[in-house]
């Protein structure tokens, strides 16, 4: 098949909060995201995506060479269509036949969609479309996975990484390593780009799994990773302690522990503080001392707040979800499996703080406050600054988007406003009835 094109299913929101500025194959699992993935093993073919409206115009400025939401460029020849949500056997992609429909968990991931078949995916949302098309044809069941969930992506990033590490590899590198580093297991496990930077007294342990250095990254001196691990372009380990299984994506500043997380991008760990089972989105800052628990005393099942509604994870680790440009202040502690929305603001309070902080927030002494429109003009003039000390744009459609999911996350907003303040109702005539008598 010469032309593919991804799509977002109607499964899309159950991501949130990583996905209110992206599409879900934009999430990365292992070294890359999902979209990335399948374009550097499938190569030779015209690229599409189906992407939610309210994404299509920042995501053509981020993917020129993707035809978005194209409906005269799926009409011009049959495209085979990709759910974005499906980590791919690529193998099964290889010979696929126009006439089935591949299915994983009773899901539709992937079906060859016809010209005479387009009107139908402009008349409704793509997901009803896929499961009318899906009838049509013998469904077919693959291998591969399908990502249903946030920490999904952590469950499945470790083994991810092992296997982007040896698709990419082609012979071991180990230049600019100061000769009191250490590398400890095979050195087939160990690539470092020759523009990557590793100090004196850095440790790379590839015992357990293998470990790429992406180029001009660099390793500060007593900085020890465990494989399997991804340390992107560009990024910057400060004497961090980074445990197996984490992504540390492009231009990311880390300090501190951190035990299978994924930083996206762009992301600000400087500091010291325990970072686990987490997804950071690009464009956030972590303050000093910031640190999330991400296993329960009781040894218990951990559900975490997607969209205010709670969801019981099935995992006995999960740690928090931070949308981007979403900022925390030094020493705040966020509570096992957290979600914090889009460019809030994280103040601590000298306790855990809430688990479910809404798009736009502000904590403040462990209470929520929804950002006003003032507030939203400050988060998009702050995000400007910080976005240009790294030679990235704010651009007029991003800008745009940010405003349009300001609106769409209001509901969200007031309903855990409203849920804040009858517990607040409820706890006061307690506090008033413990209260000692003075006489």
């Amino acid at each position: 098949m010469q032309r593919i094109a991804l799509f977002e299913d109607d499964a899309a929101l159950q991501f949130a909060p990583l996905t209110l500025l992206r599409p879900t194959f934009e999430l990365v699992c292992g070294q890359c995201s999902l979209r990335e993935r399948l374009m550097r093993q499938i190569s030779m073919v015209e690229w599409g995506a189906i992407v939610r409206e309210e994404l299509a115009e920042v995501y053509r400025e981020e993917q020129p060479a993707l035809a978005v939401n194209d409906m005269s460029w799926l009409a011009e020849s049959p495209t085979l269509l990709i759910n974005g949500r499906w980590l791919a056997d690529v193998e099964s992609l290889s010979d696929f036949n126009p006439e089935t429909v591949a299915i994983v968990e009773n899901t539709p991931v992937a079906l060859v969609l016809h010209p005479d078949e387009v009107p139908l995916l402009a008349a409704q949302t793509i997901g009803i479309a896929i499961h009318q098309l899906a009838r049509s044809r013998q469904s077919v069941t693959v291998d591969g996975k399908l990502l249903s969930r946030p920490w999904n992506l952590i469950e499945h990033n470790s083994e991810q990484l092992i296997a982007d590490f040896g698709r990419r590899i082609t012979r071991p590198t180990k230049a600019n390593i100061d000769p009191r580093a250490a590398i400890l297991g095979s050195d087939d496990n160990v690539f470092i780009h020759p523009t990557a930077d590793i100090d004196p007294f850095v440790v790379i342990d590839a015992r357990s799994g293998p470990v790429w250095v992406d180029e001009r990254a660099s390793l500060q001196a007593f900085t020890r990773v465990e494989g399997p691990c991804f340390i992107g372009r560009e990024a910057q380990l400060f004497r961090a302690n980074v445990k197996a299984g984490t992504t540390i994506g492009p231009v990311c500043r880390v300090g501190g522990e951190i035990e299978e997380c994924i930083l996206h991008s762009h992301a600000n760990k400087y500091h010291d503080g325990f970072l686990g089972h987490g997804y950071v989105c690009p464009w956030v800052n972590l303050g000093a001392l910031t640190t999330n628990s991400d296993l329960k005393n009781d040894y218990s099942s951990v559900k975490v707040p997607l969209s205010g509604e709670s969801i019981d994870s099935g995992s006995k680790k999960v740690g928090c979800f931070i949308g981007d440009h979403t900022k925390t202040a030094i020493g705040s502690f966020l509570n096992t499996g957290t979600s914090v929305g889009a460019m809030s603001l994280v103040l601590p309070g000298g306790e855990l703080l809430p688990k479910h902080v809404p798009p736009f927030s502000r904590i403040w002494h462990g209470s929520l406050d929804s950002l006003a429109t003032d507030g939203l003009e400050a988060g998009i003039e702050t995000a400007r600054i910080a976005m240009g000390r790294r030679d990235v744009e704010l651009t007029p459609a991003m800008e745009r988007l940010l405003r349009l999911a300001f609106r769409q996350t209001q509901d969200e907003r007031q309903h855990a406003l409203d849920r804040q303040a009858t517990r607040h109702s409820v706890a006061a005539p307690q506090q008033a009835l413990t209260r000692p008598i003075r006489l």
